[in-house]
């Protein structure tokens, strides 16, 4: 999938803005006759039936992806990942992630475990495979009209109470603290309550205009998988990274990172040696934005490393 990331994220979040409603014109709930009741197999290897043991009476959020993506695939896993958190113990309880594939051929149960381990997929997140009609009948019913064209996937994802028949899509690149409430009120026990939406700059994608411009670059792309200081997530942690690594290579690396594995760099190969389940994904990032990246790293790593010696400094003044 060659796209520019930027203006793909744009035109996803836009065309979500245009369909959070129902997906049935006629108003009519979608149930037992609408969705294929076919067998799928989840991360585990465990057979299901897809409408009465997956979603039947119950809510969900629905992505579409494949295993081998190194483009849009990860980073909107990464964000369903992201989501899961801020839902705070309501997946697997009041709700279930479904993550189906598109690719069902190569997407056997043992490389959709890798994938839902690598971001760290919680015991309510089904990563669904199956017979190739099967995945293809069912992904149809819920809006994928890709066919064989992987590229051309569904990147939106899908909400849904089979309960009440009420269904829409949406964006995981949109601001999650307003998707979190959307989701939330798929709940007709959670609209009788009263609450008080939180709010999480990090998660946050409505960014206020800063004077480090590579911010707003890390917090919507690179943040699902990498932190700066917190260790190792679904990539390594950037901390420190332009001390580690060529600044070359890494602006070289952020902008092309299939050029450098075909290229077979050992730098590169060695990072997909350690992360095997997901790859860098090419982002479609210019030099110019990625030496923005960068400079921001660099910003935050020395904030990171400050903020201990501060700590001590301050510990000791009281002290005294």
């Amino acid at each position: 999938m060659q796209i520019n990331l930027f203006a793909g994220i744009a035109i996803v979040a836009a065309a979500a803005a245009f369909t959070s409603i129902p997906l049935d014109a006629q108003g009519r709930p979608w149930g037992a006759s609408y969705f294929p009741n076919v067998p799928v197999i989840d991360q585990n290897g465990h057979t299901m039936n897809f409408y009465d043991d997956v979603i039947k009476g119950k809510i969900s959020v629905i992505s579409f992806i494949y295993t081998s993506c190194q483009d849009i695939c990860p980073l909107t896993t990464a964000r369903m990942a992201q989501l899961e958190d801020k839902l705070d113990g309501a997946v697997g309880r009041d709700l279930f992630f479904i993550s189906m594939s598109v690719d069902p051929e190569r997407d056997t149960p043992e490389k959709m475990k890798a994938f839902a381990d690598a971001f760290g997929a919680g015991p309510g997140w089904l990563f669904l495979t199956g017979k190739m009609e099967d995945i293809r009948a069912i992904n149809y019913k819920l809006g994928d009209r890709s066919d064989r064209s992987l590229s051309q996937h569904r990147n939106q994802i899908v909400l849904g109470n089979d309960a009440t028949g009420d269904w829409q899509r949406a964006s995981v690149f949109d601001d999650l603290d307003s998707l979190v409430i959307s989701i939330r009120q798929m709940n007709p026990k959670w609209l009788n309550e009263v609450h008080v939406p939180g709010h999480d700059q990090v998660s946050n994608t409505a960014f206020a205009l800063s004077d480090q411009p590579g911010q707003a670059l890390f917090k919507r792309l690179c943040a699902p998988c990498h932190t700066i200081g917190a260790g190792d997530r679904v990539g390594p942690d950037l901390r420190d990274v332009t001390a580690r690594r060529d600044r070359a290579w890494l602006t070289s690396f952020i902008s092309d990172p299939k050029k450098m594995f075909a290229a077979k760099d050992p730098t590169a190969l060695a990072l997909a040696a350690k992360f095997p389940a997901v790859r860098m994904p090419a982002l479609g990032v210019s030099d110019t934005s990625a030496a923005d990246l960068l400079s921001y790293l660099d910003a935050q790593s020395a904030r990171v490393s400050d903020a201990p010696a501060s700590s001590a400094s301050q510990a000791g003044h009281h002290q005294h």
